[in-house]
């Protein structure tokens, strides 16, 4: 029976390895993060990626596209989701960025299951983005001819270099320019 409370260890590891990331923070930060010992860690999780695996999968859970199944135009509701990541990329001092995208260019190819967990991650915000996209098309504010998938895959493409580009040089200026572009695009 685990004496420690594997929810809370997860988020504070989630914390740290999003502040750190994967190859920064030792098995000794974690202890000193989570409060939990050394062998109850390996015993819960297997090991120092086995908890990373956990935290990543946090992550993805509590990060939502809610803002994306509004009931509005879809050029103001993507738009409106892409200056949401401008705000946080502005407003993040520590400008840890986004652990999804930290993950991708950290731990792939090196890593499977975080290989897979992002992949999910970034399959479910298409599908997200997919479904603005065909409410758009029902309601004919993209052209006829708008291939949805394509779009589909073009705005998570936006979304991940906001997220890069927020982390090497957090300007709204610019970042707002790659969002207006990337809705003009959207036909």
């Amino acid at each position: 029976m685990r004496e420690f409370d594997t929810d809370a260890a997860v988020q504070r590891a989630m914390e740290l390895f999003w502040r750190q990331g994967f190859e920064a923070t030792s098995v000794r930060d974690l202890v000193d993060a989570t409060g939990v010992g050394r062998g109850s860690l390996y015993a819960a999780f297997g090991s120092k990626e086995g908890l990373y695996e956990a935290a990543l999968r946090r992550y993805v859970e509590r990060t939502t596209r809610d803002m994306l199944e509004r009931d509005a135009p879809a050029r103001e509701v993507i738009r409106d989701f892409l200056l949401t990541l401008v705000d946080e990329a502005v407003t993040d001092g520590s400008r840890r960025g986004c652990l999804v995208t930290n993950a991708v260019v950290e731990r792939l190819p090196h890593s499977g299951m975080t290989g897979r967990i992002v992949r999910d991650s970034l399959d479910g915000l298409r599908e997200s983005v997919l479904a603005v996209l065909r409410r758009a098309a029902d309601r004919r504010e993209l052209p006829e001819e708008a291939d949805l998938d394509a779009l589909a895959d073009f705005v998570v493409t936006t979304v991940q270099g906001l997220r890069v580009m927020g982390k090497v040089s957090p300007d709204r200026r610019v970042l707002t320019g790659v969002v207006d572009t990337a809705v003009r695009v959207l036909g």
